[in-house]
């Protein structure tokens, strides 16, 4: 008699209901031994502030001709090389309803940027929870801010940290991305969102919350407003999605202490990041959440529900990374390290950061929170 199958152990597929989209799982590599690259780490000598530094305090920007306000704390500004114009002339070539070869639609959009702190040698993971609700609170001026352009539909918030995800500065900031359409990620996790809500009655996300707490063995952390977990469909090996407990649609409907909240999430996830290989570990952190709806009020889509997503590419040490090729590229997703096991590690990871813990033991300062 064949044996039963066990997702921990056996190749298996994972279905995403946030994007329709399956994975390929297979535990059982995850035992073969390693024989890919290793690279040598470059040291961490980051300074506090560097006059060289495009984004720093009182320096000027990478085009020579703005000078940064002496700022001392979340600094925010439009971005030099905006991927996305205001004034961008309307047009379009072709039709997809005419079922066109080459089509193209002119868009509008801004692009800011979000200066986290004024010191180079910080990142989310050693700021202290209040520095960080200094990004929150920026967060959500922006966003209500953008939200009532009468041309935005949609505003992305990111962070792409590590020159492993293509940060060409290395200064701790974000991106936020107003665009007048709703980009394709986005989009099909709020048509699913919908599509759960209409069928079943309940909300996606606050079920799936439920029955994460129930099982705990892919939590990562968790506080009163926010549980943070690998999820069971993750693509990236230690891949973690943040939601708030209770449907909360948009960054407008948070009060101080879920801002509070959120900034005590986003540096706890951060920091057992860095802890797990002892690097400043990278990663790209996006918040989906309500479509803007060209000006109309964010909070009336009641299917949407604020959730960050950080996709890491480490995988087996500080400079062993999870490569998507081959058949990632041309077939689907594929991973290793179960949703389980990635957890499992995380959880392991203490909350102060390697660096705090340093200098505590040096007795020259205090492990921060």
């Amino acid at each position: 008699m064949s044996a039963s199958f066990d997702y921990t152990e056996h190749p298996h597929r994972r279905y995403n209901p946030l994007s329709a989209r399956w994975i390929l799982c297979s535990p059982h590599r995850a035992k073969r031994p390693w024989q890919g690259s290793v690279e040598d780490l470059p040291p961490d000598e980051r300074p506090e502030y560097d006059p060289k530094d495009y984004l720093g305090p009182g320096n000027f920007r990478v085009n020579g001709s703005v000078q940064n306000p002496k700022y001392d704390t979340t600094f925010v500004f439009d971005n030099d090389f905006q991927a996305l114009l205001d004034n961008t002339p309307h047009g379009e070539v072709g039709s997809v309803e005419d079922n066109d070869l080459l089509v193209a639609k002119a868009v509008r959009g801004k692009c800011r940027v979000v200066c986290f702190s004024p010191k180079l040698n910080l990142t989310v993971a050693e700021m202290t929870v209040e520095e960080i609700k200094h990004v929150v609170d920026a967060w959500l001026e922006e966003y209500d801010t953008l939200s009532k352009l009468d041309y935005i539909g949609h505003v992305q918030i990111f962070e792409n940290k590590g020159q492993m995800m293509g940060c060409s500065n290395p200064h701790p900031h974000g991106q936020i991305w107003a665009s007048e359409f709703v980009p394709e990620e986005p989009r099909i996790v709020l048509e699913n969102l919908k599509a759960y809500h209409e069928k079943k009655g309940t909300h996606m996300l606050e079920d799936y919350v439920k029955i994460e707490m129930e099982a705990k063995e892919r939590i990562v952390c968790e506080n009163d407003t926010f549980l943070a977990v690998v999820p069971f469909w993750a693509t990236w090996p230690f891949e973690v999605l943040v939601m708030t407990k209770k449907r909360v649609p948009c960054l407008k409907n948070f009060n101080e202490a879920m801002k509070s909240d959120l900034a005590d999430i986003y540096r706890r996830v951060c920091a057992r990041y860095d802890n797990l290989f002892t690097t400043l570990f990278p990663y790209s952190m996006g918040i989906h959440q309500s479509p803007t709806t060209n000006g109309t009020d964010p909070a009336k889509h009641d299917y949407a529900h604020f959730h960050m997503h950080f996709y890491p590419p480490l995988l087996r040490s500080a400079t062993v990374r999870k490569f998507m090729v081959g058949f990632e590229m041309l077939g689907e997703s594929q991973r290793d390290l179960t949703a389980e096991q990635a957890a499992a590690r995380l959880r392991a990871c203490s909350e102060v950061h390697y660096n705090h813990a340093r200098k505590k033991v040096e007795g020259n300062g205090d492990a921060s929170k």
